[in-house]
C-alpha cells in the first residue's frame, strides 16, 4: 500500500469515528438491529435450508425472539420490582451495621478522627431515594415530559429497533455479497481471510458468551431463590451480567450473596455454606460445560482488555460505544495478531548476524 493510500485510510478511519460520534444520539437502535440480525442470521440459514423462503424464516425467528423477551419482562420485571423493594429496606440496615460496627473498628484501626466517615447523612439520602419508588418516576416523567424531542427519540427507537432488525435479517445475505464485490480485487483473499477471523471471534463472543452469561445469571438466580434468599434474582442477574468479564460475576456474585444472606439470616453457617455452594457449581459449570462448549477458546480477549474496552467506548461513545466496544476490540485483536506474525516475519525481527562476543574478547 503507498502512502498516499495509508493516508486515505486513515483520513477514512478517523472520519468515521467523528461521524459515530456525532450521529450517537441516533445510532442505538441500527446498531441493536444489526446485533440482533447478526446474532439470528445462522438459525435464518437453517430454516432456509429445511426449505422455508428467507422472508418466512426472518418472521419465524422474528416472532421467537420477540416472545422470548415478552416473557422474559412479563416473569422478571415484576419479580425485580419487589426485590428492588427489598434492598431499599436492607440499604439503611447495611448503613447502620457498617456506622455502628464496621466502621469504627476501622476507625479505631488507622486512628481516624470522629465524624469522618458521616454516615447519617448518606443514610438519610439513600433511604429517602431508595424508598420513595414513586418519587423516582414520577421526576424521571418530568425530565422526559419537559423535552418532547426526548420524548419522540425515545419512542421512534423503541419503534425502529424490531423494524431495523427485520429488514436486516432478511436482506443480511444480500448485504454481505454487495459489500464482498466492493473490496480490492487484488487484496479480496486476504481481507475476506481477515474478516472470516473477526468473524469467527465476533461470532464466539456474542453468541457463545451470551449464551454462558444467560446461563449463568440462571443458575445463580434459582440457586440463590432455592435457599430462600430475598434477592437472589437480582444478585444472580447481576453476576451473570458481570461474567462477561471472566471470574467477575463470580467475585461479585458471591460478595453480594454473602453479604445479602448475613443481613438476612445471620452468620447462619449452613446458609452462608449454601451460597458459597451456588456458586462453586456455578464456576465448575462454566469452566467444564458451559465456556468449552459455547465459547471455546476462539475469542482470546484478556479480561482486562474486556474491562478496558468497555470502559473506553462508554467514555468516548456513550452506550454507543458499549455496544462497540468489544467488537472492535475483537477486530483489533485479529489485526494485531497478523501485525505480530508480519513483524515475526520482518528484517527487523530477523536474527543479529554479528556473532556474539566471546569469553576471550570481554
Amino acid at each position: 500500500m503507498s502512502t498516499s493510500n495509508r493516508w486515505l485510510w486513515l483520513a477514512g478511519g478517523v472520519l468515521l469515528a467523528w461521524l459515530i460520534y456525532l450521529l450517537q444520539p441516533i445510532l442505538t437502535p441500527f446498531l441493536l438491529g444489526v446485533l440482533i440480525a447478526y446474532l439470528g442470521d445462522p438459525l435464518a440459514d437453517w430454516l432456509e435450508s429445511k426449505g422455508l423462503g428467507r422472508t418466512w424464516a426472518v418472521t419465524l425467528v422474528f416472532a421467537v425472539f420477540t416472545l422470548l423477551m415478552l416473557l422474559a419482562l412479563l416473569v422478571l420485571l415484576p419479580l425485580l420490582g419487589r426485590q428492588l423493594v427489598k434492598l431499599a429496606e436492607y440499604v439503611p440496615l447495611g448503613l447502620d451495621w457498617l456506622q455502628n460496627q464496621g466502621l469504627p473498628w476501622v476507625q479505631a484501626q488507622f486512628g481516624l478522627p470522629e465524624g469522618f466517615w458521616q454516615l447519617d447523612q448518606l443514610k438519610k439520602v439513600l433511604a429517602g431515594h431508595l424508598g420513595d419508588a414513586s418519587g423516582i418516576a414520577k421526576n424521571l416523567l418530568l425530565v422526559v415530559g419537559n423535552s418532547g424531542m426526548a420524548l419522540a427519540l425515545a419512542l421512534t427507537n423503541l419503534v425502529l429497533v424490531p423494524v431495523v432488525s427485520f429488514y436486516l435479517l432478511r436482506d443480511w445475505d444480500i448485504v454481505m455479497a454487495r459489500l464482498r464485490t466492493l473490496l480490492p480485487r487484488r487484496n479480496e483473499g486476504v481481507i475476506v481471510g481477515l474478516l472470516g477471523e473477526c468473524h469467527e471471534v465476533i461470532g464466539a463472543f456474542l453468541r457463545g458468551q451470551l449464551l454462558v452469561m444467560l446461563a449463568l445469571g440462571t443458575v445463580y438466580a434459582l440457586g440463590l431463590m432455592l435457599l430462600g434468599l430475598d434477592l437472589g434474582l437480582l444478585i444472580g442477574m447481576l453476576a451473570g451480567l458481570a461474567s462477561i468479564v471472566p471470574y467477575m460475576g463470580f467475585a461479585v456474585g458471591i460478595v453480594a450473596a454473602l453479604i445479602a444472606a448475613v443481613f438476612q439470616f445471620g452468620a447462619d453457617p449452613l446458609m452462608l455454606a449454601g451460597v458459597a455452594a451456588v456458586f462453586g457449581v456455578g464456576q465448575m459449570l462454566e469452566g467444564m460445560v458451559l465456556t468449552p462448549l459455547l465459547v471455546g477458546d476462539r475469542i482470546g480477549l484478556h479480561p482486562v482488555a474486556v474491562i478496558f474496552a468497555i470502559m473506553a467506548g462508554g467514555q468516548l461513545f456513550g452506550f454507543v460505544g458499549i455496544l462497540l466496544a468489544l467488537p472492535v476490540a475483537a477486530v483489533i485483536m485479529v489485526l494485531l495478531r497478523h501485525v505480530h506474525d508480519l513483524y515475526k516475519l520482518s528484517d527487523l525481527y530477523g536474527e543479529s548476524t554479528v556473532a556474539p562476543p566471546t569469553q576471550q574478547d570481554t
